[in-house]
């Protein structure tokens, strides 16, 4: 690893800016460039070069290669290779609808093509071989896949996760014969039961490797070009990757911009010492919602990204179309709507005077008079009002309202967006938003802090120094961090000290080799039995504390648990995590060379009362009537309602 005391620099490239922070011994520097597609800005070695940060730095990516490859079904050929008779498994699915009421809505299709899926004539079971896998057949196979021409093969057989003798050696073999296309097994993936979830998510990652190798590869060339020291990723799991374990984990990188913004807020509420927080990064093409519980960000264990199941360990986010760039419109209905189309970096919203003719979230913002606009946005970028009221002009035309009252409505649209999903992340999982502290950021969230927390109930808010650019320090705050995953089929009363100990052993070994000197945290995924799902619960000395921790739990999530049932456990869980570096968000108020009525002139202690908007070098914060805001020492604006 790096030592502490280099640079850190976190770069999240979002759909309209480039957020970049380098945080250093010498204090926080931050900015904010026009993203462009495929890879980061050529200028971003400039900026690096002239804060004199680049330069034998660490460089904390959030990418969104991954995500983008899945949304647009832009990855590689896969070659599906699976115990025959299953060959149709991606496309049964577990026979649910992709819409309750909706009966012409089908799921997206899976990643795999059905004629590019091998039956292997093998069989395993739950207590051991059935079938055996034949040398001829491991022959026929592996001569059977290279006409396909595949970018990648996935081998995932029926119960490997228990057995994964039969997937050993059809992916050696796979290798020998295809030594320049990635074979990926999905004991290596996810060696846990659920075949469905199992199947699609080793498809996912054979479907985005060659991808994410590639990009990775590039990058890699281009910060050793410019002097970088060391690059590392960020996963979805709020931890970091070296490029080579990136590489081998393309799949854990679905999340990896978003995950960044919650651990940033997690920062930011650690320095005013609020630790349950809600979360919302409204940055240019979307909002993504999280939630941070007694300081932990809440995670889950699976989850889909474009209907594409993934059961990897992943920061909870819920993701709308709801961003200063999305394009407002009228449906067939004559109801006014937002996105999820985006108007993106180019040409922008129309304000932007970059040929953007739709309206967005940000003409109506600037309509309204929420931002200056004798204040040039990130990167120079003026905004011109008369395209503002231009644009949003067609739209109320075509909506039958005035301008200003369709500007408003769009704001209002877009806010009801943001509340359902702040709603999918914390009332649908009987967490009470009210008792909690929302914290609002990326360019356009401080915006609308007030008003998403009166639609809550919420009574606080924390606006964050660096809150436009927040989802950057949250790269560069973040630890390096692996997570490994076992089959355990066991009630958690046969379970003492010892035998969790050896079941924990060998995946502690490989974490070691991965991470030297790691920390690591033990959970269990348990349920009741008979139950169809479970819950994850810290894996304590033995069976009696894991009964205990599940039904608290269950508790918690359900509103009702039964202690007199028994407790299975299905799966090991197992977090190793490197030591973080030291990076404090600082006094950022008065901040020296700050202009005057900038939220980054505002000194620690002032108060502000709304109405109120107070522009910023990275956001602008929108105080609204009945709230009133004091500025913490270390730069945040706490908003309490009055």
């Amino acid at each position: 690893m790096v030592p502490q005391a280099l640079t850190r620099v976190g770069v999240d490239v979002g759909g309209t800016f480039t957020d970049v922070v380098a945080a250093s011994p010498r204090g926080v520097a931050v900015d904010k460039i026009r993203s462009v597609r495929g890879g980061l800005p050529a200028t971003l070695w400039e900026r690096l070069e002239r804060h004199g940060d680049g330069r034998d730095a660490e460089l904390v990516h959030g990418t969104t290669v991954a995500t983008n490859a899945l949304l647009e079904r832009a990855g590689g050929r896969v070659v599906l290779v699976t115990t025959a008779g299953f060959e149709d498994l991606l496309w049964l699915r577990r026979q649910d609808r992709p819409a309750l009421y909706d009966l012409s809505r089908d799921h997206p299709p899976p990643v795999v093509e059905r004629a590019d899926v091998i039956g292997v004539r093998e069989r395993i079971g739950a207590d051991g071989p059935v079938t055996a896998l034949t040398d001829d057949e491991v022959r026929r196979v592996t001569a059977a896949v290279p006409p396909h021409r595949p970018d990648a093969v996935a081998v995932a057989l029926l119960f490997a996760f228990r057995d994964p003798s039969h997937e050993v050696r059809l992916a050696m073999a796979l290798r020998a014969a295809l030594p320049d296309v990635p074979v990926v097994a999905s004991h290596e993936v996810l060696p846990v039961f659920r075949e469905y979830e199992r199947f699609g998510t080793v498809a996912a990652e054979a479907y985005l490797r060659p991808i994410v190798q590639g990009y990775l590869r590039r990058l890699g060339e281009e910060a050793s070009r410019h002097g970088i020291a060391s690059l590392r990723v960020m996963a979805s799991n709020g931890g970091t990757l070296s490029v080579r374990q990136a590489s081998e984990r393309a799949a854990s990188l679905a999340l990896s911009g978003p995950a960044g913004g919650v651990a940033g807020a997690r920062l930011a509420g650690d320095a005013v010492g609020l630790g349950d927080l809600l979360t919302v990064d409204m940055g240019g093409t979307s909002a993504d919602a999280g939630v941070v519980v007694d300081g932990a960000p809440l995670t889950q264990a699976a989850g889909s990204i474009g209907g594409i199941p993934l059961a990897l360990p992943h920061v909870l986010i819920e993701t709308v179309g709801a961003g200063g760039g999305s394009v407002a419109w009228v449906d067939r209905g004559g109801a006014l709507r937002v996105g999820p189309r985006s108007a993106g970096a180019s040409p922008g919203p129309a304000c932007y005077g970059q040929g953007g003719e739709e309206a967005t979230v940000t003409d109506a913002a600037l309509v309204l008079g929420w931002l200056d606009p004798g204040r040039p946005l990130a990167d120079n970028l003026a905004l011109d009002p008369s395209l503002a009221e231009r644009a949003v002009a067609r739209v109320a035309r075509e909506a039958g309202l005035a301008v200003d009252r369709c500007a408003a409505g769009i704001v209002e649209v877009a806010a009801a967006a943001m509340v359902r999903a702040l709603r999918r992340v914390s009332v649908e999982r009987g967490i009470d938003p009210r008792h909690m502290t929302l914290v609002p950021f990326g360019g356009a969230g401080p915006l609308f802090g007030c008003r998403l927390a009166d639609s809550l109930g919420m009574r606080r808010l924390l606006v964050p120094p660096y809150a436009g650019v927040l989802s950057a320090l949250g790269l560069a705050a973040a630890p390096a961090k692996l997570e490994f995953a076992a089959s355990l089929h066991r009630p958690a009363a046969e379970l003492d000290a010892g035998a969790l100990d050896a079941a924990f052993a060998e995946m502690e070994r490989e974490a070691e080799r991965e991470l030297s000197g790691a920390r690591f945290e033990r959970f269990a995924d348990c349920r009741y039995p008979g139950q169809g799902y479970e819950l994850t619960v810290t894996a304590g000395r033995g069976g009696d504390d894991l009964v205990a921790s599940f039904h608290t739990a269950h508790r918690e999530r359900y509103g009702h648990a039964d202690e007199r049932r028994g407790v299975d456990v299905t799966s090991l869980r197992l977090v190793a995590s490197g030591a973080g570096p030291a990076v404090g968000l600082g006094a950022r108020g008065a901040e020296h060379g700050s202009e005057e009525g900038t939220f980054e002139s505002l000194a620690p202690g002032r108060a502000v009362r709304g109405p109120a908007v107070i522009p910023g070098r990275d956001a602008t914060v929108r105080i609204e009537d009945g709230w009133r805001g004091v500025v913490h020492p270390s730069g945040a604006l706490v908003v309490e309602r009055s």
